[in-house]
């Protein structure tokens, strides 16, 4: 990555690590779908004056539009399944089966993007996939296995969306394609949670917190950014540097909310850092060796 990007990536990783213990603390208030209502509803709020102000960026085409749609109604499966996941997982521990995705991106990535996978990449993910592995395994035997495989899927979900984002919308304004994610659930959870009795909110200030951090924080911010992101660098790199993600959830719930971390956890987290550290250096060694065979050729 470049570096403005590798920065932005930065931050977006710190966002998303931190609110796997918020998005925690949310659900001891309120059951999953209210807590994801809550978000979306708080989200599209905050997304509104920048709605209005980008309105002309919104595509017009028909094609693009449904397309959108159809990506907003796939991230929205994908989010709700995470929270469900969570309620039966610790905020770490879930942070590091969601971060399976690198996995399911690097194949679909061939067919559907044309990307290269050389061996560089493969090197740098497997490293860093290994190392959420390890992390897995190290509780293994306290997982419910109901709970881990929510979890999986919602990671192949989050790869399929990668990848569809990549091929069919990498063309559309980042923050229009955010608020339509938050538009279009919105839309479809507010008469779904109060038909189910599931509309309620609570008035404790931790609660209001979580939403507002989890909502504004972590998915207006942090998905305009990711989005950005992704319509700048192939889906391969950024998702595998994505697994930094679930190392800093881990600290993070070991900090604020006890969760255990042991040295096969340490071992798991060095794999994890040194695969994301293998897939920029050595992606960024190839780019800069093709720029400079390409001004020795100009010249």
């Amino acid at each position: 990555m470049r570096p403005r990007n590798w920065l932005l990536f930065t931050l977006v990783a710190f966002l998303w690590g931190l609110n796997w213990s918020v998005m925690k603390m949310g659900l001891r208030f309120v059951p999953p779908v209210t807590l994801v209502m809550a978000q979306y509803a708080v989200s599209i709020i905050a997304l509104s004056p920048v709605f209005i102000i980008l309105r002309k960026r919104v595509p017009k085409d028909a094609g693009t539009l449904v397309k959108l749609v159809a990506y907003s109604l796939l991230y929205l499966v994908q989010v709700a399944l995470m929270r469900f996941g969570l309620v039966g997982e610790s905020s770490g521990m879930a942070a590091v089966l969601l971060y399976a995705q690198p996995l399911f991106v690097l194949p679909l990535a061939i067919p559907f993007l044309k990307e290269k996978i050389t061996l560089e990449k493969t090197i740098g993910a497997a490293v860093g996939f290994a190392g959420v592995l390890i992390l897995f395994l190290d509780k293994m035997n306290s997982l419910m296995l109901n709970f881990a495989a929510i979890m999986v899927f919602s990671a192949f979900l989050w790869a399929v969306e990668t990848i569809y984002y990549k091929k069919f919308l990498s063309h559309v304004d980042p923050v229009i394609s955010v608020c339509f994610q938050f538009l279009t659930g919105t839309l479809l959870l507010v008469p779904l949670c109060i038909i189910t009795n599931n509309f309620t909110l609570p008035g404790n200030w931790t609660f209001i917190l979580t939403v507002l951090y989890s909502s504004v924080g972590s998915f207006v911010v942090g998905w305009s950014i990711w989005l950005y992101l992704l319509g700048k660098e192939e889906a391969t790199v950024l998702s595998g540097s994505s697994l930094v993600v679930p190392v800093i959830a881990l600290f993070i719930g070991w900090l604020t909310m006890g969760e255990s971390v042991g040295r096969q956890s340490m071992l798991g987290s060095t794999l994890t850092l040194g695969g994301v550290y293998l897939v920029n250096l050595m992606n960024r060694r190839r780019n800069n060796r093709n720029r400079h065979d390409g001004s020795v050729s100009r010249n």
